[in-house]
C-alpha cells in the first residue's frame, strides 16, 4: 500500500483535483507570495523548519495522496498555528471549500483567528479544552473521553499532521471514532505517525540523527525521551491499523517515511490514508 489512493474507488467526485504541473506551479506559487501570513519565529511553536515550505509540502501531500479537492469540508486536527491552513487558504474554492482547525494551544487559535480567519471567511479556528500533557495539561476534556463538537458527516477531509505522535496509546481508538462519525462515507482521514516495524525493533535500521525510539513500558508504545513521553511517541506496527480498522475505516495507503534513516521516501513521518467504509456508517 505504496501508492497513491485511487479515490475514485470510494467517493462520488464533484471535481477532480489538481495534479501534476498544476499543483507543482500551485506550490510554487503559494511558497513565493511574500502576502501570505506567517507567524513570527518566537510564536511558532509547531516544530522547526520552514513554516509555509512544511505546509505547501503537505498541501501536496493532501492532494496527491488523500484526493483532496477544492470543494471539500476540512477538519484540521492539531491545527496548532495554522501551518496546515494557510496553504489550503489558496487551494479550497472560497464559496464551496470550507476549513475548520481544532487546537488545545488558545495562543495558536487566536494568531490564526486574527490573520488568517479575519481575510478568508469559509476558515475558521476553534480552541478545544482537550488535555494534552504536552501542550494542555490543565484542559477539561479527556482524550479517552474525547467528543467532538460537530455533526455526523459534517466533513470530508479530516487531517491529523504529527498529533497521533503525541497521544498516548488509549487515546487513539477514541479519536479515530470521532472521527469517524463526523466523516461522510468514503471520507478520508489523513493521518501522519511513526510506525515502528520489526527492522525498527530489532535496530537493523539506523534511525535518522534527530529521532530514536525506546520501548518504555508494556503495550504499543514506544517513546524519544523517557522524561517527556508525549513529546514524540511511535506505535508498533499494526496499531493503527488495527484502530483504524475497528473505527470503520479502510486503509487505501500507508506509505513509510524517512525518518528511520532511510533513502527513497519524499516524506519524513509514516502516512496514513484512511477511508470512512460502511463499517463506519452507524459510528
Amino acid at each position: 500500500m505504496n501508492s497513491p489512493v485511487v479515490i475514485q474507488d470510494h467517493v462520488r467526485l464533484k471535481s477532480a483535483p489538481l495534479s501534476g504541473d498544476r499543483l507543482a506551479l500551485l506550490q510554487k506559487t503559494i511558497e513565493r507570495n511574500r502576502f501570505l501570513p506567517v507567524p513570527p519565529q518566537e510564536e511558532n511553536f509547531v516544530g522547526d523548519g520552514d513554516y509555509l515550505a512544511i505546509g505547501t509540502e503537505f498541501l501536496g501531500h493532501f492532494v496527491e495522496l488523500g484526493g483532496l479537492r477544492e470543494d471539500e469540508r476540512v477538519l484540521d486536527i492539531g491545527c496548532g498555528i495554522g501551518r496546515m491552513a494557510v496553504p489550503l487558504t489558496q487551494y479550497l474554492d472560497p464559496d464551496e471549500g470550507q476549513y475548520t482547525g481544532l487546537d488545545p494551544a488558545p495562543a495558536g487559535i487566536r494568531w490564526s483567528t486574527q490573520h488568517i480567519g479575519s481575510a478568508y471567511p469559509n476558515f475558521r479556528f476553534m480552541h478545544l479544552d482537550i488535555a494534552n500533557e504536552l501542550y494542555n495539561p490543565n484542559g477539561s476534556i479527556r482524550g479517552t473521553n474525547l467528543s467532538l463538537p460537530f455533526e455526523s458527516n459534517a466533513f470530508d477531509f479530516a487531517i491529523m499532521t504529527s498529533v497521533v505522535t503525541h497521544l498516548p496509546a488509549n487515546e487513539i481508538e477514541p479519536y479515530f471514532r470521532e472521527i469517524s462519525r463526523f466523516l461522510e462515507p468514503g471520507g478520508r482521514l489523513f493521518l501522519s505517525a511513526f510506525v515502528m516495524g520489526p527492522e525498527s525493533q530489532r535496530g537493523t535500521v539506523e534511525p535518522g540523527p534527530r529521532i530514536r525510539f525506546h520501548r518504555t513500558s508494556e503495550g504499543p508504545s514506544w517513546h524519544a525521551d523517557k522524561t517527556a513521553l508525549l513529546a514524540a511517541v511511535a506505535f508498533d506496527d499494526g496499531f493503527l491499523d488495527t484502530m483504524l480498522h475497528a473505527t470503520g475505516f479502510d486503509i487505501a495507503l500507508k506509505k513509510l517515511g524517512h525518518w528511520r534513516g532511510q533513502t527513497g521516501s519524499q516524506h519524513y513521518q509514516d502516512f496514513f490514508v484512511a477511508v470512512k467504509s460502511s463499517r463506519g456508517q452507524g459510528s
